[in-house]
């Protein structure tokens, strides 16, 4: 599948996009963050905090609970504020 990283997340993590094949038991949104953390320091970073980084699968917001079965693309992205 395809993670997308989107301002700070892209920034912390070194990359806009990489293409994974996470291993069978994750099986959602936050298994994946779970997962990319152990990838080394910069994407332990980038997911630190709990709740903090929201994710888009195949362009439609999900929660961490979402399963990621079958995604295509699966996007990062900091919360967004706006006026």
């Amino acid at each position: 599948m395809k993670l997308v990283y989107f301002a700070w997340v892209r920034e912390r993590v070194g990359k806009p996009e990489e293409t994974v094949t996470p291993p069978p038991e994750v099986a959602t949104v936050a298994d994946l963050i779970g997962w990319l953390r152990t990838r080394g320091e910069e994407y332990a970073y980038a997911f630190e905090t709990d709740g903090v980084v929201r994710t888009a699968i195949d362009r439609v917001h999900a929660k961490p609970a979402s399963s990621i079965a079958g995604a295509q693309e699966i996007a990062f992205f900091p919360p967004m504020t706006g006026g």
